[in-house]
């Protein structure tokens, strides 16, 4: 009998997260298993692991296509997309959230990398994406930048789960911090 030895881990208080998400091992299950048996206590996205889930794969064909005939353009697709895989993976973790009371389970989506500096952008787009996928267990991420500590900030103190990016520096971790610090006493 081989041993887990992500599932010791979590004795250590520690939760292994997958940094990798694709509607395939959603609809196979093999995320539901890996949730269930493998240990895997979260899963972080960004736009480079969408754009190699979707790029060449066929399970988004009948979608994309959908949304060319809407007239849609290539972001409303895009989001479509990412969303829908977004909310399937919350609903995969939801057990794993429960279980946790809130501790683990998460399913993380960053806002556009190219709004990294602008504060009321990045604002508005994390309070959106919270919206559109409306599950307890979805956690914005956005970037550690400077101009990205007020929205932490706001989107703390209007009850959003964060996952912070982008930290290079101690001293970017302790302004983050505060930050995380700052939006919990307005909320």
């Amino acid at each position: 009998m081989t041993t887990n030895h992500l599932l010791e881990i979590s004795a250590y208080g520690q939760s292994i997260w997958m940094d990798n998400l694709s509607r395939d091992i959603i609809k196979s299950g093999e995320l539901k298993q890996m949730t269930e048996t493998g240990g895997i206590k979260g899963i972080t996205s960004n736009p480079a692991i969408f754009e190699k889930a979707i790029k060449g794969n066929k399970i988004y064909d009948e979608e994309i296509e959908a949304g060319i005939r809407k007239d849609k353009s290539v972001l409303e697709i895009y989001e479509s997309l990412v969303f829908d895989d977004i909310r399937d993976a919350c609903d995969v973790f939801l057990p794993v959230y429960e279980a946790t009371k809130g501790l683990d389970g998460y399913v993380s989506i960053e806002v556009p990398p190219t709004i990294a500096k602008n504060t009321e952008t990045t604002i508005s787009e994390a309070r959106r994406y919270n919206q559109a996928i409306g599950r307890p267990n979805v956690m914005i991420k956005i970037p550690g930048t400077a101009e990205g500590l007020p929205a932490v900030e706001a989107a703390i103190a209007d009850g959003i789960n964060v996952n912070i990016t982008l930290l290079f520096s101690v001293e970017s971790y302790v302004q983050t911090a505060w930050a995380y610090i700052r939006g919990l006493e307005k909320r």
